[in-house]
């Protein structure tokens, strides 16, 4: 894929711009968002922008994409770009906007590097930006095709038909389509992004995962109240708006769904791990094989605060319950009730089915302890998925 010249500047210079790469991303968007204010406003999250997060995802995901092009020469990071692209189409991301990112971070990479930036680096590392520039843009059209949209146009607007408080800091939103119209049709584990109006006119933008069963007649999204030091500043702006201002009968923005940790239906033995609001693809999972009648083994394991902190517990239970071989354990750090587990998740003395299939959501230090564990257990890495709520650090932090 990368020509032979590039390989070789890039393997060249690939220690210097990963060492700056962060400097970069910060200058990056320092400038595109100098230039369009609007970018800011009404697409990017300004909560991860304040945080650091997306800039660490940034310099994850070039940084990756250029080790694997000289690490594995003819082939492509898929699952890393099939990630990034599912999120991209759910914010309605078209091609020309590559243009102006290209346009400011090249600016950054100049300024950051100096004089190390020959005519030679620069056109190479823009053929690394293009051909994963280029990938994405693929796979984005792709998908907006599968929906049958055009490239952008995602959104469509959509009725509160009920509102439930789960716990005190999380409520689930039941969805139906404002226009009468059929809901698109989704796989489980998929999630929908929400864009809301603020008080200062932003129009942010947040993904929710779809948490009941595609077969089921609405569609529904479990909100988690997101407070200030969980959001490395201010409440979550988008939850806040969500559980404060939003009521039965209101309308709300919501795009079509995307997401690419979806349950195989392979008939093979399943597990289901999660931790926090991470519990929310997992039940439209659980519902599913509930609604299929899946016969294989199913594993569910949840790990939260506290009982009064999990939301969809009852959820968690009776779905589990309704399969004919499957099991439930939870584990709480506080308050832990009989027949429950006091402390973090620890699979230990969890039987794990030969050929399982797991599937992971939470927190990033939950998920690689609870993969360490799996493959420990003789699951296959291949069989393992993961999904990650916010900007994806998992190849940025290792």
């Amino acid at each position: 894929m990368l020509s032979e010249k590039s390989t070789e500047t890039v393997r060249a210079t690939l220690p210097a711009v990963g060492a700056a790469i962060g400097d970069i991303a910060e200058l990056f968007y320092a400038k595109l968002f100098a230039a369009h204010p609007a970018l800011l406003r009404d697409l990017f999250n300004r909560g991860n922008q304040n945080s650091g997060a997306q800039k660490q995802a940034l310099a994850g995901s070039i940084a990756a994409f250029a080790t694997h092009l000289l690490a594995h020469p003819g082939t492509r990071p898929d699952v890393m770009l099939n990630r990034i692209a599912h999120k991209h189409a759910s914010l309605g991301i078209t091609r020309e906007q590559y243009e102006v990112v290209h346009h400011h971070l090249f600016e950054a990479i100049a300024e950051i590097l100096g004089e190390a930036v020959t005519p030679e680096v620069a056109e190479a590392w823009d053929e690394v930006y293009w051909l994963m520039a280029g990938a994405l843009v693929a796979i984005e059209d792709r998908l907006y095709a599968q929906r049958q949209v055009l490239a952008g146009d995602v959104w469509r607007d959509w009725r509160i038909a009920a509102r439930f408080e789960e716990t005190a800091d999380c409520a689930t939103f039941h969805l139906v389509p404002a226009d009468g119209a059929p809901a698109p049709a989704f796989a489980p584990g998929q999630y929908v992004s929400v864009q809301v109006e603020l008080p200062d006119g932003a129009r942010q933008i947040r993904q929710y995962s779809l948490s009941r069963s595609p077969g089921s007649a609405v569609r529904a999204i479990t909100v988690k109240r997101v407070h200030g030091p969980a959001a490395a500043g201010p409440d979550g702006e988008v939850s806040h708006h969500l559980h404060t201002r939003v009521r039965t009968g209101d309308t709300l923005r919501v795009s079509a769904p995307y997401g690419d940790l979806v349950l195989r239906d392979s008939g093979a033995p399943v597990l289901l791990a999660s931790a926090g609001i991470g519990c929310t693809p997992m039940l439209s999972m659980l519902e599913h094989l509930a609604d299929t009648g899946h016969t294989a083994p199913v594993t569910v394991l949840h790990a939260d605060r506290s009982p009064a902190d999990h939301a969809l517990r009852g959820d968690h239970r009776s779905l589990t319950h309704k399969l004919p071989d499957a099991s439930a354990r939870f584990w709480y750090e506080a308050d832990a009730e009989p027949g429950d587990s006091h402390g973090r998740l620890d699979l230990t003395d969890v039987p794990v089915a030969p050929g399982t299939t797991a599937y992971l959501c939470g927190p990033l230090p939950f998920m690689r302890a609870a993969r360490a564990q799996l493959l420990a257990k003789g699951v296959r890495a291949a069989d393992i998925h993961y999904e990650v709520f916010g900007p994806d650090l998992w190849l940025a932090a290792g």
